[in-house]
C-alpha cells in the first residue's frame, strides 16, 4: 500500500472517530443535565444498538451492491451532520429519541464502512490495518480530552464539534480511494445475518461463548451510559462536602479521566500476543470477565476522596475488560469459523453483542438508575453503589456460566496470531 494511501486512510479513521467520540461518552451527562430521567437516557442509548442491528442491511444493500463505499460514507456523514445540528437544539424527549434513532441510522454503518474501505486497499490487512485503526482510538482520546478540558460534557456544544467534523469527514470521503461495490447479484437476508455461521452452534463451547458475549454486553452498556454521570456525581459530592456553599466549578475533567480507558485499550492490546502464548483461550476470556466484576465493584464503592484510586482503577480496567474478552473473542470466533464463513461469523457476533446485548443493557441500565434515584431534576440523588452492583452481579453470573460449561482450551492456533 502506498504511503499516500496510508495517510488518507489514517485521516479517515481519525475524523470518523472524532465524530463518534465527541458525543457518545458525554451524551448521558448532557441528558441528565436537561432533566431526562434514567429510563429515558437508557432508551436513547438503545437507539445506537437498534442502528447497529440494522446497519449490516444498509451496508449490504448500498455499499456492497450499488454504490462505492466512500460515496456512501460521505453522504451518511453529511446527512448525520444535519441531524446533529437539530439535536443540539432539541430538549423534548420524544423528539430527541426519534432524532437520535435517525442519526444513529446514519452513523452506525460508518463503522463498518471505514473498516471495509481501509481493508479493500490492503494486501495484508492483519499487518496493515492495526496501525491505521489505532488512529481511531487516538482520535477518541483527543476529542474527549478537549471536551473535558473545555467543560462541554453537559452542554450541547459537543454536538457542534461532532457536526463540524462530520461535515469535514463527509466532504473528505469523496477524495478517498475508490471502493466500488464488491458483490454482484442479490444479497439474501440469511447472508446478512450470518446464517451459514449457525453451524458453529453445534459446538457447545462456542454456544456458551456466544451467550456470554451477549450477556456481558449488558454490563458494558452500564459503563457507556452511566459511567460519566456516576463519576461526575462522585466529584460533585466531594466538592460540596469540602466547600459548602460554594458554586460548583465548570468542569471536574471527568471526560479527561475517562479517556484513560481508551489509552488502556492500546496498552492491553499490546499484551494480547504474549497472553496467547502463555494461556489457553478459556483462561484469557476468564481474566477478561474477572476484570469486569472488579471494575464495577470499584465504581460502586469508589469516591472522589480516599477512594479515588478505585474510580481510576475502574476506568483503566476498561482496556483489560474489552481486549481480553471482546478482541480475544473475535479472534476465537475467526479461528473456529475457518475461511469459508469467517465474515458471516464475525457479523453474527457483532449483531448479537453491539446489537442485541447492548440494546438490552441500555434499557436495563436506564431503568436501574431510575430505580435507585430519588427526587427529580437538579435535586435528584442516585445511589450509585446499588446501580453498579447490578452489572457486577450480571458479570458474576456470566463468569460462573463460562467456568462451568466452556470446555474449549484452544491454544496452539492462538499462539500464531
Amino acid at each position: 500500500m502506498k504511503t499516500t494511501t496510508k495517510i488518507q486512510l489514517s485521516a479517515m479513521m481519525f475524523l470518523q472517530f472524532i465524530v463518534w467520540g465527541a458525543w457518545y461518552g458525554q451524551l448521558s451527562k448532557y441528558l441528565f443535565a436537561i432533566n431526562f430521567d434514567g429510563a429515558q437516557v437508557g432508551k436513547i442509548y438503545s437507539t445506537f444498538s437498534v442502528a447497529m442491528i440494522l446497519s449490516p442491511f444498509l451496508v449490504g444493500m448500498l455499499a456492497d451492491r450499488f454504490f462505492s463505499a466512500q460515496k456512501v460514507l460521505g453522504v451518511l456523514n453529511l446527512a448525520g451532520a444535519v441531524i446533529l445540528f437539530i439535536l443540539a437544539k432539541t430538549t423534548d424527549y420524544d423528539s430527541f429519541f426519534w432524532l437520535m434513532l435517525l442519526y444513529c441510522l446514519t452513523f452506525a454503518p460508518t463503522i463498518a464502512l471505514t473498516s471495509s474501505i481501509a481493508m479493500r486497499q490492503m494486501e495484508a490487512p492483519e499487518k496493515e490495518f492495526p496501525p491505521i485503526r489505532v488512529l481511531g482510538t487516538l482520535a477518541w482520546i483527543a476529542v474527549t480530552n478537549l471536551i473535558g478540558y473545555m467543560g462541554w460534557g453537559d452542554k450541547n456544544i459537543f454536538f457542534y464539534v461532532s457536526m463540524i467534523t462530520a461535515i469535514v469527514m463527509g466532504l473528505y470521503s469523496f477524495t478517498l480511494p475508490p471502493t466500488p461495490p464488491s458483490i454482484k447479484g442479490p444479497v439474501s437476508f440469511g447472508q446478512i445475518i450470518g446464517k451459514d455461521a449457525f453451524v458453529l452452534f453445534k459446538d457447545r463451547s462456542f454456544t456458551i461463548f456466544f451467550i456470554s458475549s451477549v450477556l456481558i454486553c449488558i454490563p458494558l452498556s452500564f459503563y457507556y451510559a452511566m459511567g460519566n454521570p456516576s463519576i461526575t456525581d462522585a466529584y460533585k459530592t466531594a466538592f460540596i462536602a469540602a466547600h459548602p456553599g460554594q458554586a460548583l466549578p465548570d468542569t471536574f475533567f471527568v471526560e479527561n479521566k475517562m479517556s484513560l480507558g481508551q489509552a488502556s485499550e492500546v496498552f492491553f492490546m499490546l499484551l494480547l500476543p504474549f497472553s496467547y502464548k502463555r494461556f489457553v483461550i478459556k483462561n484469557i476470556l476468564i481474566i477478561g470477565l474477572l476484570a469486569w466484576i472488579v471494575r464495577f465493584a470499584f465504581f460502586g464503592y469508589g469516591n472522589a476522596t480516599s477512594g479515588e484510586w478505585m474510580l481510576y482503577g475502574g476506568i483503566i480496567l476498561h482496556g483489560l475488560c474489552f481486549d481480553f474478552f471482546f478482541v480475544s473473542g473475535m479472534i476465537y470466533t475467526d479461528l473456529k469459523a475457518g475461511e469459508r464463513i469467517k465474515s458471516q461469523a464475525q457479523g453474527l457476533i457483532s449483531l448479537a453483542t453491539y446489537g442485541l446485548g447492548m440494546f438490552i443493557g441500555s434499557i436495563i441500565s436506564g431503568e436501574v438508575q431510575k430505580k435507585y434515584t430519588t427526587g427529580e431534576g437538579a435535586g435528584s440523588v442516585t445511589n450509585w453503589t446499588h446501580v453498579w452492583l447490578v452489572p457486577a452481579g450480571i458479570a458474576v453470573v456470566v463468569l460462573l456460566l463460562f467456568i462451568l460449561f466452556f470446555r474449549d482450551n484452544t491454544r496452539n492456533k492462538l499462539t500464531r496470531v
